[in-house]
């Protein structure tokens, strides 16, 4: 089978693969570019945690991968399979061998279902829900909406997962949504998250235990999700005990949702772009490749320590499109990604706490004149309305969108809440 060859080629088309497409072709029209993505589905992720509470509509996040790839990038509808980077190649599933001067991998996360004893079987009935699937999505409002009374349980596996906020966002819509409907006082919310913290930035982990506080949710951490039985409604955690031994429990419940597990895509684990973690390795500024200076990485499957968002992503775009077009024209690399990551953590129905943050947890926010910790419904708008916009006509098409973080304002809070 004949070798093709592109200037650049992408793999992966969600958020950073067709981000970066369609930059690099505003940028440089006159670059040949390929795109391989098997999926004719597009989706809006962030939107998965509204979907959930029966606020936005799984339709509305969802377009054709034809609509939003520019008809001058040539998109190849399959799997990648290996790397030869040596060879500066990519063999697809289907064993066609594609060849570049430039490799750009951004694939995403996987998520890790078996890693859950007992979710696969059960996953979309029995009450048992989550947010990360598309498959699923849908069956956690009809979960949510339906529930009466009883015991409502929210997990959150070991980091890292995509948007690390999510778990706990699905959690707060919901016991919004029980507040709402009067029936708080019949159903317990719990928590178990195998982190020791709400968040993993502490200026904004104070701020959600209060919001934990005000719906009276139990709150369980070193607790990691291990094992589900739909039809018994039992789920099963490990932790530790003061002495450091593992133990189990469980708990039953009348709804869960849980988050699974998530990795690097298996075909990048085994790769010779991963590194021991099974990540994309990358240099976490340039977001080029450690060993190999022609493959760059961005989004959810590098190493780069940030938040995985598609607000990082939004950043990182520039740094990685910037950087070919400067080893193109042999001008020297960009090291411009910050670590920036952005998560909207939704805290009611009508409120959005807006966290902003970078490299080392640096409170980074967009509006420093105002106080990143209060929940606002100016950012309830913009998660429903104008952040999506954003995603659909300024990123997704290659337009540059930036906001210059000025962090003065929260250091002084951050100082002040530290007294």
């Amino acid at each position: 089978m004949s070798t093709k060859h592109y200037s650049v080629l992408i793999i992966g088309g969600g958020a950073a693969g067709v981000s970066t497409a369609n930059t690099l072709h505003r940028q440089a029209p006159a670059l040949d570019i390929a795109l391989v993505e098997p999926s004719d589905k597009h989706y809006y992720q962030p939107s998965f945690t509204l979907i959930g509470a029966g606020v936005y509509s799984l339709k509305k996040a969802t377009k054709n991968q034809s609509d939003i790839i520019h008809s001058s990038i040539n998109w190849i509808k399959d799997y990648a399979e290996t790397f030869q980077p040596d060879n500066n190649q990519v063999t697809l599933r289907n064993g066609r061998v594609i060849s570049y001067d430039y490799l750009v991998v951004c694939p995403g996360l996987q998520l890790d279902i078996d890693k859950i004893d007992g979710l696969r079987e059960t996953l979309g009935k029995n009450n048992v829900c989550c947010n990360y699937s598309v498959d699923v999505v849908e069956y956690t409002w009809e979960t949510v909406r339906q529930m009466e009374s009883g015991t409502a349980l929210f997990t959150q596996p070991p980091m890292p997962i995509k948007c690390a906020g999510a778990p706990q966002k699905a959690m707060y819509l919901s016991a919004d949504i029980f507040r709402k409907k009067n029936l708080s006082n019949k159903i317990n919310v719990e928590f178990f998250n195998a982190g020791g913290a709400m968040f993993g930035v502490p200026f904004f982990a104070k701020a959600l235990n209060k919001v934990v506080e005000k719906y009276r949710i139990k709150t369980n951490f070193n607790y990691n999700l291990i094992a589900i039985n739909g039809k018994e409604k039992k789920a099963t955690f490990e932790t530790v005990n003061a002495d450091g031994e593992k133990f189990t429990i469980t708990k039953k419940f009348d709804m869960i949702h849980v988050t699974p597990p998530q990795s690097a895509p298996d075909f990048i684990k085994k790769s010779p772009l991963a590194n021991d973690g099974g990540w994309v390795d990358v240099n976490q500024y340039s977001l080029q490749h450690n060993k190999f200076g022609n493959i760059f990485g961005l989004g959810d499957a590098t190493s780069t320590p940030n938040a995985k968002t598609a607000a990082a992503v939004r950043k990182q775009v520039p740094i990685v499109v910037d950087n070919i077009l400067n080893l193109i024209n042999k001008h020297a690399l960009s090291e411009g990604y910050d670590g920036y990551g952005s998560c909207p953590l939704t805290t009611s129905l009508n409120t959005v706490m807006l966290a902003e943050f970078s490299y080392g947890g640096k409170v980074t926010p967009s509006f420093p004149f105002l106080d990143p910790r209060k929940n606002r419904r100016i950012w309830w708008l913009g998660k429903i309305i104008g952040f999506p916009w954003l995603y659909w006509k300024i990123m997704i098409k290659g337009y540059r969108i930036d906001l210059h973080h000025k962090a003065s304002y929260v250091e002084n809070l951050t100082k002040e809440d530290s007294k």
